[in-house]
């Protein structure tokens, strides 16, 4: 499973233009699940996004995580993170999870954000997005279940 978190002071998503959700402050997840991807990624992610100490306290250091923040998520559905892109021109994305095996992990994901009491927003699975947002920092933080950056 592979991530990028941006801090944001707010985000949206528009589908075939109508606003499908967003947030104020708190974190835009764009998340990509891989083949074979297990429970034990997705809880290994949800506990990374959710501690994450990205946000400024008192005096501007970033000890703070979107719990402590009482912010808000925003998870958006992108297998285009698994791209593989060493080769030729145009990426693979062979090592992307099927449809059907994202989807359900990608709710689990969401679910499991969830269960912490912070909103939860989600983008449409499957569906051409725009994607805005107001990144903070900017803070961009790249995540992989199976390695660190």
């Amino acid at each position: 499973m592979r991530s990028v978190v941006q801090r944001v002071s707010s985000a949206s998503v528009h589908v075939e233009g109508s606003r499908a959700a967003g947030i104020g402050p708190g974190l835009l997840v764009l998340l990509g699940v891989r083949r074979g991807d297990t429970q034990k990624d997705l809880e290994w992610m949800a506990q990374k996004v959710l501690n994450l100490r990205i946000f400024d306290d008192a005096q501007g250091a970033m000890n703070l995580s979107v719990l402590d923040i009482q912010g808000e998520l925003l998870v958006v559905s992108q297998f285009t993170l698994l791209a593989d892109s060493r080769k030729g021109r145009r990426p693979s994305y062979i090592d992307a999870a099927a449809p059907q095996e994202a989807r359900v992990l990608y709710e689990s994901f969401c679910d499991r954000l969830a269960l912490a009491g912070r909103p939860v927003r989600q983008g449409v699975f499957q569906a051409m997005m725009q994607v805005a947002l107001v990144n903070d920092g900017p803070v961009t933080i790249l995540l992989d279940s199976e390695r660190t950056f």
